[in-house]
């Protein structure tokens, strides 16, 4: 790493503006302006070496992979245990629904510690609740792998799920802290890789059982590497809040490239005019030491007890609840649907497979993962074209294109798992059908995400605590009772029927967002709800 007092050769400099409508941004490119994909850059950066906007590119995606890192790690703990839900049955004397609330309920967890952890790093900063909800999901490791009890195992799994919670806001908020608008499809992407290839811990605790430690050995390795990740994020990741002020917006049949620039030599006449002889000061970077303090600055403006409370107002916005039902489908169908059944079912005749393969499941989410990496920069992209195409004006429903293949292939997967369940025919159709639905739901992950935070920017934070909220208590909802449902109705009618239509139903959404989703934010901004949310801005943090 650099030394941090040395001072950038260049601090970049753009004109790019939000218009009045949220999710509408002035992308044209002025004279001296940065750009990329031939778009201005966006948010505008302070001509500070301080602002996250302007540290080296290096730096950003390090901070990037230790955030996308800690997702990963706490949701293989999460998922993991998924194919012990025999042995805890059998260890505790409790029946399978029963053993299955050592993933559901921390599953839960793991979504309201966003309700306490999110309020707080707006309050003291990224870096300090990162390093501290780290410590938490140790220590919550350390204690399952000593469970000898039902209920010791419940607090403990709880303790590390409500620890690392804030792994699934944090890494989204970071990335509208450090990038470019023109960055962020691909960013989120990478943080969503490492938040789908989490859901593969079935694959490695199953394997673990051969260990001779039981299923304890899941919870010792995962501690090792969440410790070694501790210590990696205390001398990489700096904090991020900044407050920079915003960037007028300018009306749209008035803005372009010229007047931009003729506004910013008067503005400039007028600064040179009232004091000739004082140059602008660009402040000092600050020292790498000075950026190992585990404490931030206490914003003060901040209201803590009220930002949880308002976070609910945002499932009224349809953006945000898109999101939250995409994540909550997708997750109790995939995370908790297939890796509660497959092991009840595979290792049962037919098939008779041993409990150490029972998690081999994870291999078709993990190809399926692996194979819609290549799209990662397909949105950006899109939307860049789209924006040339419009004159330099970006639109949040840009992007929404890339998700069309996905909205069919995903319900066309789930299906498939059903029926090779209810008629057992080969496990490769249910490794078949299990890669189809992961394929899509890494587009939805990835871009009904960024599509929400683009189209609606007031108070991003509070808008990711419901989106974590929502979710997460959508999938309790769809697993909690999943093996009950299905010895009632059958794998057929429960996944291949209902399941497949609420997930179709989701995916057909998108044609509403492509097609009238600027009309929504239109009639979103003139309601109450947009003028309470941009009321309590406190800070300008994703511009």
């Amino acid at each position: 790493m650099s030394p941090a007092s040395a001072h950038p050769k260049h601090l970049v400099h753009s004109h790019a503006h939000d218009e009045d409508l949220p999710g509408t941004v002035n992308l044209q490119v002025a004279e001296g302006d940065d750009s990329a994909y031939g778009q201005a850059l966006y948010p505008v950066p302070a001509e500070d070496p301080n602002d996250p906007l302007q540290w080296p590119t290096a730096k950003k995606n390090m901070i990037l992979a230790v955030c996308s890192l800690y997702s990963f790690l706490g949701n293989c703990a999460l998922l993991g245990p998924s194919v012990y839900i025999g042995l805890y049955a059998e260890e505790f004397g409790i029946s399978p629904t029963k053993a299955s609330d050592l993933v559901s309920y921390p599953n839960l967890a793991f979504g309201f510690g966003s309700l306490v952890l999110v309020p707080l790093y707006l309050k003291i900063g990224r870096r300090p609740v990162m390093l501290m909800s780290m410590i938490f999901y140790c220590a919550g490791l350390i204690g399952a792998s000593q469970a000898n009890s039902f209920g010791s195992l419940m607090a403990c799994r709880i303790i590390h799920g409500f620890g690392s919670g804030v792994c699934e806001a944090l890494p989204v908020q970071l990335v509208n802290d450090i990038f470019f608008l023109h960055e962020r499809g691909q960013r989120i992407g990478w943080y969503t890789v490492c938040l789908c290839f989490g859901s593969t811990g079935p694959l490695y605790a199953g394997y673990m059982l051969a260990g001779g430690y039981s299923w304890r050995l899941f919870f010792y390795v995962e501690f090792a590497f969440s410790m070694a990740l501790l210590i990696f994020a205390f001398f990489v990741v700096e904090e991020t809040m900044y407050k920079r002020k915003p960037v007028l917006s300018t009306p749209a049949s008035s803005a372009n490239s010229a007047k931009i620039v003729n506004a910013t030599t008067e503005a400039e006449k007028v600064a040179d005019a009232s004091d000739a002889e004082v140059a602008p000061v660009v402040p000092a970077r600050r020292s790498y030491l000075s950026t190992l303090k585990p404490w931030s600055h206490i914003d003060r403006e901040q209201e803590f007890w009220i930002v949880p409370f308002r976070a609910f107002t945002y499932f009224l916005v349809p953006q945000v609840l898109w999101v939250v039902t995409s994540f909550g489908i997708y997750i109790g169908l995939g995370a908790l649907a297939f890796n509660y059944t497959f092991p009840l079912k595979i290792t049962a005749p037919p098939y008779n497979w041993s409990q150490t393969n029972s998690g081999l499941i994870t291999i078709a989410t993990f190809l399926g993962y692996l194979l819609a990496m290549p799209f990662l920069t397909s949105s950006d992209r899109l939307a860049a074209y789209f924006t040339r195409r419009n004159n330099g004006i970006r639109e949040a429903e840009m992007r929404l294109g890339v998700l069309l293949p996905a909205m069919i292939i995903a319900p066309a997967g789930i299906v498939l798992y059903g029926f090779a369940a209810q008629r057992d025919l080969h496990w490769v159709a249910y490794f078949f059908g299990v890669g189809l639905d992961q394929w899509g739901s890494f587009f939805y992950f990835t871009f009904t995400l960024a599509y929400a935070v683009d189209s609606y920017q007031a108070n991003t934070s509070e808008m990711l605590i419901a989106m974590n909220l929502g979710k997460q208590a959508i999938s309790f909802g769809m697993g909690i009772y999943l093996l009950d449902w299905i010895l009632e109705r059958g794998f057929a009618v429960t996944i291949s029927g209902i399941f497949a239509a609420i997930l179709l139903a989701n995916n057909l959404a998108l044609l509403i967002f492509m097609f009238y989703g600027k009309r929504i934010r239109i009639f979103m901004n003139k309601t109450w709800l947009a003028r309470l949310h941009k009321s309590t801005i406190k800070s300008v943090e994703v511009a």
